[in-house]
């Protein structure tokens, strides 16, 4: 018996070589069932990962969506501060560049949450699953080790993306917040 993957590795090497100068009568067959059990775990994990893509996807669209909303009604909701910064000579570049900011400032915040409770939840997902596959298994394979450390360049990555998302979302209500004329802004009620 295997004690080690590199044996059961080194084990069916070596049956495999057996098998290649041997007549079909006399060739070994075995079955590798923790190769087997592995394989359906994969499986099921990649059908769930595809499956929480599509969910991250579709509330990735919804979030983007919502932050343009929320940075257009935030241009409504300042209009009148919009008008009085012009009148004041404030330009058009500068009135553009905060509502910008502010919406980079929201998708970053937003990212940075969302990283830390992905980081969280798969700390705990891992030491449960840890747990779970160590009950039923460690008889046969020694007490399993998981270890859930988050990629640093998804992180990063993750962080250009959300703000990415706040420059394209909200530069159309930056644009709409810059091209307001005075006399219109200070009028609106």
């Amino acid at each position: 018996f295997a004690a080690t993957f590199e044996d059961k590795d080194e084990i069916s090497a070596l049956i495999d070589s057996y098998n290649g100068t041997v007549e079909e009568s006399k060739k070994i067959s075995y079955t590798d069932y923790v190769g087997l059990l592995m394989s359906s775990v994969t499986t099921i994990v990649n059908a769930i990962s595809y499956v929480l893509i599509a969910f991250v996807a579709i509330s990735l669209v919804v979030s983007s969506i919502m932050i343009g909303i929320i940075t257009y009604i935030s241009v409504l909701e300042r209009t009148k501060e919009i008008g009085i910064r012009k009148a004041l000579g404030a330009k058009n570049k500068a009135i553009k560049q905060q509502f910008l900011i502010e919406s980079v400032v929201l998708c970053l915040v937003g990212g940075i949450i969302g990283i830390l409770i992905g980081i969280l939840f798969g700390f705990i997902l891992g030491k449960v699953a840890m747990l779970v596959i160590n009950s039923y298994y460690s008889d046969y394979a020694g007490y399993i080790i998981m270890n859930v450390h988050p990629s640093v360049l998804a992180i990063i990555l993750s962080v250009c993306f959300s703000m990415l998302i706040g420059v394209f979302f909200g530069s159309y209500p930056a644009k709409k917040a810059a091209k307001m004329e005075v006399i219109d802004a200070l009028r609106y009620e």
